[in-house]
């Protein structure tokens, strides 16, 4: 054998060992027990803060729709669900993060924070009422108007998922 193949012989093999001990992690219904838990109702979370930005709810509301959809084998329904997703948007709002050398704000830091009560009608000690945030930043040189959609989706993304792990994966 060349030194040619046996370095591609080697890389070979380092790249089935690499795989083979690759971890494999999944979220998706991670302590759903289907045969007590079939159904999910998630209602519309209406906006309640002073601050809005018009798209954030309908984004919201079909992020945390789609992420059961495609996490889990619950089916949605309008009412009397296994399970029980509902709440409000309660703050959507913006701050000086960080203050330049000059002693002008040089960082913004938006945040959504929204309320929710969950029901576990097949266990009610699993059900409670809480908060979840998400907060992003931006360079203050930028406007709000040119990153909120960027930033919204993001936070957006990072609230359901919170609320699918508390719900649904028990973290």
């Amino acid at each position: 054998m060349d030194s040619k193949a046996t370095n591609k012989f080697i890389l070979l093999v380092l790249a089935l060992i690499v795989s083979a001990c690759s971890v494999k992690f999944r979220l998706d219904g991670a302590s759903i027990d289907y045969t007590k838990t079939k159904t999910i109702q998630i209602v519309d979370f209406p906006i309640r803060s002073s601050y809005v930005w018009g798209p954030m709810g309908p984004m919201f509301n079909n992020q945390l729709k789609d992420v059961f959809a495609n996490h889990t084998r619950l089916i949605q329904v309008k009412r009397n669900g296994d399970l029980k997703i509902e709440g409000e948007i309660t703050q959507y709002s913006q701050r000086n993060k960080a203050v330049s050398s000059e002693g002008y704000s040089a960082q913004t830091e938006l945040s959504i924070t929204v309320n929710v009560r969950f029901t576990n009608n097949a266990n009610h000690k699993e059900d409670f009422e809480r908060q979840f945030t998400a907060t992003s930043s931006y360079e203050t040189t930028r406007s709000l108007n040119s990153v909120q959609e960027q930033l919204v989706t993001e936070m957006v993304k990072d609230l359901t998922d919170q609320i699918y792990n508390a719900t649904v994966a028990n973290w």
